[in-house]
């Protein structure tokens, strides 16, 4: 199960997550040379280990730490002590994941100049283009077999896609069709191939989804320089009288603080972790929190515009069948400020299974909710997902009071609407009615925001320090060997799951990371 590294090894890169960026990184520099400790908060399961059953996979999953949520986002009332879902275990939210790997479009990187001055938004432009992340895209959607891509054919279409489809030509829509997504058609990379149970969400018992438990992780534990240490909760990174990182204290499975010395320390815990960890890392030199001279660290939190329009029929569409998320419609996914809002938006499948279906339709527990919870079998779904504006306040602060079990102060998630999201959301709610209803369906539901699961933003990269907190590597501005490597770096949130973004970027920051080590510069 790989190397072992002494707690005093100061040689070695310290990674902390194990999901789409942490995984990745971990096996992009141990296939380097480079040696590697990976500290995850949650439990190491196995792909055999993965339930077809929500409940179950829920529990074995989610992070359920206590966390507190403040703001006018809806989700603070309807989930409030479970504002973000994020997963807890080796391999991070790559197990849950539904597999959707686009890639951003251009005008997403450069959204101030693009979008101009939004008043109540905070944009700046990514300081890396598209041009540059084409290679790394290749390269990202070559690693993670992503169908539709490089030669891989596409996933075959649920009957849940074809209703979508119907609808989506008989309102005028020509970009819809099965997404690229990073599951394996058939069998691929020592992979099988997709068996269409419709359990993606759950963790693929078949391996057909790529996730770095049983792809990047492995492949580094094989190389012998890369150690994965389950149940080890950072607790804070710490840094000599220079501003330079040393190491890093955690807790082990027994709760019992541990130190590990490191060359150089990447922060991948999610959008909300990231900026926790670098928060409670304040010192007399960094009296903010960690590489937070500017001020930005847990700031501009994004997690997508989203909403959900769920349809009935006349006649069974049985969502639960095929792969989860095989259709999608992007003819909104354009910047096109004539609509009344920036930035555009997809609209994806939805399935839900049975219980997540009764639970989440709106309305209350009367005979109207009973009228469309017993149509399951004749219900369809679709997610709007699209672009969230940065906004300062929107953001990820410690808790003045509450702690965790290891005394760690919890994260607030503070969130706000921008009008431009309710904007959007009011449009694409109007638009998935549109579409299901052009082909018959007797009634539509909108639902709102589910819990967040596309983090973003809290960490972002700039041009100049005083923007953001890392650099377009990934580098933080104030310590030249601390790195983040997660969606926290995103300064905007583009239309798209982030997931290929964050791989793409780990493959580029592990480059970097080799080459200025070769250098002696870190």
């Amino acid at each position: 199960m790989g190397a072992k590294f002494d707690l005093n090894d100061s040689s070695v890169v310290v990674i902390i997550g194990s999901g789409a960026g942490g995984g990745t990184l971990a096996n992009e520099l141990a296939q380097k040379g480079v040696p590697v400790v990976v500290l995850e908060a949650g439990k190491r399961i196995e792909m055999n280990e993965y339930k077809n059953d929500d409940s179950a996979a829920f529990g074995a999953f989610t992070w359920l730490d206590p966390r507190t949520t403040t703001g006018s986002w809806s989700v603070a009332t309807s989930w409030p002590d479970l504002p973000i879902w994020i997963c807890k275990l080796v391999g991070g939210s790559t197990n849950h994941w539904g597999g959707v790997a686009l890639r951003f479009q251009e005008h997403e990187f450069k959204t101030r100049t693009e979008y101009g001055d939004v008043a109540g938004a905070d944009l700046v432009d990514w300081p890396v283009d598209l041009k540059e992340m084409e290679p790394y895209y290749d390269r990202a959607e070559l690693k993670m077999g992503v169908s539709g891509t490089h030669g891989i054919p596409l996933l075959p279409v649920s009957n849940h896609g074809k209703v979508l489809f119907a609808g989506a030509k008989k309102v005028g829509y020509t970009k819809y069709g099965v997404p690229t997504m990073a599951i394996n058609p058939s069998p691929r990379d020592g992979r099988a191939g997709c068996q269409q149970t419709g359990f993606c969400v759950q963790g693929c018992t078949f391996g057909a989804k790529w996730a770095t438990l049983y792809t990047e992780i492995p492949r580094a534990e094989a190389t012998g320089k890369a150690e994965v240490r389950a149940e080890a909760q950072a607790i804070r990174i710490e840094h000599d009288a220079a501003g330079k990182v040393t190491g890093v204290v955690y807790a082990d499975g027994s709760g019992t603080l541990q130190r590990q010395k490191a060359r150089l320390v990447a922060v991948a815990g999610n959008a909300i972790e990231t900026p926790r960890l670098l928060l409670n890392s304040q010192s007399s030199r960094f009296p903010q929190g960690l590489g937070n001279s500017s001020g930005h660290v847990g700031k501009y939190y994004m997690r997508h515009t989203t909403g959900t329009v769920f349809a009935v029929f006349e006649k069974p569409v049985h969502m639960y069948r095929g792969t989860a998320q095989s259709g999608i419609i992007m003819d909104e996914a354009a910047h096109n400020p004539k609509r009344g809002f920036a930035g555009g938006y997809q609209m994806e499948l939805l399935p839900q299974s049975f219980p997540g279906f009764a639970q989440n339709v709106a309305g209350g527990w009367g005979r109207d909710r009973a009228s469309i919870v017993e149509k399951y079998a004749n219900a369809a779904g679709v997610w709007i997902i699209g672009e969230d504006l940065p906004r300062g306040t929107n953001r990820i602060t410690l808790h003045a009071e509450r702690k965790d079990r290891f005394g760690m102060p919890i994260p607030n998630i503070h969130c706000d609407d921008h009008p431009n999201d309710v904007a959007m959301r009011n449009h694409g709610f109007a638009q998935a009615e549109a579409v299901y209803h052009s082909i018959g369906a007797k009634r539509t539901v909108r639902v709102p925001p589910f819990p967040s699961t596309h983090n973003m933003g809290t960490a972002r990269m700039s041009e100049k320090p005083r923007d953001g907190v890392v650099n377009r590597f990934g580098q933080a501005h104030d310590v030249k060997n601390l790195f983040v490597s997660d969606g926290s770096q995103f300064p905007s949130s583009g239309g798209e799951n982030p997931t290929l973004t964050i791989v793409a970027l780990a493959i580029r920051q592990a480059e970097y990371i080799a080459g200025q080590m070769a250098k002696g510069e870190i």
